[in-house]
């Protein structure tokens, strides 16, 4: 019997750990809904799931959207009966200080990297509680406890993602539903291809962008989507029970040695 037989699992993001997830949760046996905004990549992502044998329905929705997000839950579960995981991984990373970031920047981020998880859980954790409960990952970022210059935006996002998580966990754990978040470091991703090429997009050497990352890193390179998938899926899974209301540092060490020379 596989991991996530007979489970069905929304996930959020169709590109980078998005992608890994929905991916690594089919192969474990679960029916995918999977929202984002990329028609390239949900395309794409359709085709992978159904030649897995994974029972998908991929859907164009802006996940910052309430309608959207509402009505890519209720074809989920009209199509599959349920709803039993919700996996956060949609996200945009603007740069910029408080002053350079305008007002629509700023609320475009809020929307999209915490208001989607507010929406995730408006409208799905009604339909988990009818399932007997189920699982929550929301992905944060190590930026949420050391963040760098020139992304404040994001940088408070994903802070605010580390709270949300713990307030959903105490609000529904007695409903059975465990809530945990995880923080990567820098993954193969395409926000992260995003800043290996720079703010201007003119850094065409993004293998040399990548090794200088990972030398921040005291296990000395950049991780996987899907390794951050694999700890998602730990997350989402029965073998994760007792664990709720915790963020899980994926980050190869990165934290462990801030401020240290």
């Amino acid at each position: 019997m596989k991991d996530f037989d007979g489970k069905v699992a929304l996930v959020t993001g169709t590109t980078g750990i998005g992608l890994a997830t929905a991916r690594r949760l089919a192969a474990g046996g679960a029916a995918i809904i999977a929202c984002g905004i990329d028609r390239a990549a949900n395309a794409a992502l359709q085709v992978v799931l159904e030649n897995s044998g994974a029972g998908a329905l991929v859907i164009g929705a802006d996940v910052s959207v309430p309608d959207q997000v509402r009505d890519a839950v209720a074809a989920g579960v009209e199509r599959f009966g349920g709803l039993d995981v919700i996996v956060n991984s949609a996200a945009v990373h603007p740069y910029g200080t408080a002053v350079s970031t305008d007002f629509e920047t700023w609320n475009k981020a809020m929307s999209v990297n915490v208001g989607s998880i507010y929406l995730t859980a408006h409208f799905g954790i009604p339909e988990m509680v009818r399932r007997g409960g189920g699982a929550i990952v929301n992905v944060a970022s190590v930026q949420g406890f050391a963040c760098q210059q020139n992304v404040a935006a994001y940088a408070t996002t994903k802070g605010a993602i580390h709270t949300l998580t713990r307030a959903l966990a105490l609000d529904h754990a007695r409903s059975g539903i465990r809530v945990n978040s995880v923080s990567p470091g820098s993954i193969r991703t395409p926000i992260l291809e995003k800043a290996a090429r720079g703010e201007n997009g003119t850094d065409a050497d993004v293998e040399a962008a990548y090794k200088r990352f990972g030398e921040a890193h005291p296990i000395g390179r950049i991780g996987e989507p899907e390794e951050v998938a694999e700890l998602i899926a730990f997350l989402c899974s029965s073998k994760a029970g007792f664990c709720t209301g915790a963020d899980y540092r994926i980050d190869g060490g990165l934290t462990a040695g801030i401020g240290v020379k």
